[in-house]
């Protein structure tokens, strides 16, 4: 009960818009002044929660992310991946999905990957003839992927706050990522392969494909750098994302020569703003988790785990609508902070794998993205379209579908995420 009322009082401080920062943080202090009478530790406590090397790899990711943007490089992205698929049925549709597949393995944001793949894909689809609504729902839902497929940010906050490898949960991330993008490919194609009103174009010549290839074989290559470089073992996680970096700045200086010294600077400032917001939620978390911590919340609730004998599925069953309810509502990067916590000793004593439970809060993740009311993905695609709102959810829900379907798949098979994690023994 005291659980309870403690998140609730927290939903309605972030619910009244509230800065979540501020909002763990106030929650935090005052539970600490209540139980302790003092609050001095609270400095020691932010020091040590941010005193992570693994942390060093969010800014890099995110520099690498903006500087990749800046360089306009997505525009020949979507048409070397256009190039191959338009003449199948929802060739458009197909691209949009692959293209929003490899963007995310680039930027890690899936807000990033609606806004910048969107603005090229949806005036296409509407060009050939796609429905409104499906153009909106593909790029809204092929742009959850970047919460999913690594380099993720929301996979490091929860890796951190979880004390969970990095890598094993990039690893994990690649093969149901791949699946849920899959099943959003199949689904373009049936749905608009008995549609005649949908103009259907000729295969591309191998003189085109090749063409469009060779502008776009510099940023396709940055995924198998970042991932492959860290399942082989020659990077880490942090050494990655570095890579990455420096990667991201040689494309966009010596192959594509269109990152000024401005936006270079720009790209910087956004890194750091971007960076400094991540950091101070992450505290505000450590002092929420400390909080509880001291009031015993997360022991009380092994303990009724215990009394109840819940089993590991069951639990997860719960916990995942649970969070499909909080997804309606709250931000991703509140969902984890809060809800990870209070979880992890319950994870540990039913034998949950953190992987394994990381990946799939991953796939809820995305839900949350495109199921309103607070659904962000949903608001990127309206703004960036001019669309109503009903439509992009009426163009969203088929893949929110989709998504559950992955999350069972994941929960039936846990082998699609533990897999690759085992088959490199990082960090398991």
């Amino acid at each position: 009960m005291k659980l309870l009322l403690i998140l609730v009082g927290l939903l309605i401080l972030l619910l009244s818009g509230m800065p979540i920062f501020t909002g763990l943080g106030l929650m935090a202090t005052g539970l600490l002044y209540a139980v302790e009478g003092q609050i001095g530790s609270l400095g020691e406590i932010a020091f040590g929660k941010l005193d992570v090397y693994l942390l060093v790899c969010i800014p890099l990711f995110t520099f690498m992310a903006h500087v990749i943007i800046k360089s306009k490089v997505v525009d020949d992205l979507y048409a070397a991946v256009h190039g191959l698929v338009r003449h199948w049925p929802g060739g458009l549709g197909v691209a949009t999905v692959l293209s929003c597949t490899v963007f995310a393995a680039i930027s890690g944001s899936s807000v990033a990957t609606a806004l910048t793949i969107g603005t090229s894909a949806i005036p296409q689809m509407k060009r050939y003839g796609y429905p409104r609504h499906s153009a909106y729902g593909v790029v809204a839902a092929g742009g959850t992927l970047g919460i999913l497929i690594p380099p993720s940010g929301p996979m490091v906050l929860y890796g951190v706050v979880s004390d969970t490898s990095i890598g094993a949960l990039f690893m994990g991330g690649i093969l149901p990522g791949l699946l849920v993008a899959l099943l959003f490919s199949i689904f373009c194609v049936i749905r608009s392969a008995g549609d005649s009103t949908q103009e259907r174009l000729p295969r591309a010549t191998w003189q085109e494909i090749s063409a469009v290839m060779r502008r776009a074989v510099w940023p396709l290559l940055l995924p198998p750098l970042i991932l492959g470089g860290m399942y082989f073992g020659v990077f880490t996680a942090t050494e990655a994302a570095g890579a990455g970096a420096i990667a991201a700045v040689f494309i966009a200086v010596a192959v594509y020569r269109s990152l000024t010294w401005k936006e270079f600077f720009e790209s910087a400032r956004e890194t750091v703003r971007t960076t400094s917001m991540l950091f101070m939620i992450l505290v505000g978390a450590a002092l929420f988790s400390h909080a509880l911590t001291i009031l015993r919340l997360p022991a009380l609730l092994v303990e009724s785990v215990t009394a109840l004998g819940v089993g590991p599925i069951t639990f997860i069953l719960i916990i995942m609508a649970v969070i499909v309810i909080l997804g309606m509502f709250l931000e991703t990067i509140a969902i984890i902070l809060i809800t990870t916590p209070i979880l992890l000793p319950a994870l540990d004593t039913l034998g949950i794998d953190p992987v394994w439970y990381g990946v799939m809060l991953m796939i809820n993740l995305e839900l949350a993205l495109i199921t309103p009311p607070v659904g962000m993905n949903l608001f990127v695609i309206k703004g960036i379209s001019d669309a109503p709102i009903i439509d992009v959810i009426r163009g969203a829900m088929p893949y929110a579908l989709l998504m559950l379907i992955g999350l069972i798949a994941v929960l039936v098979w846990p082998d699609l995420v533990l897999w690759l994690p085992h088959s490199m023994n990082y960090g398991l």
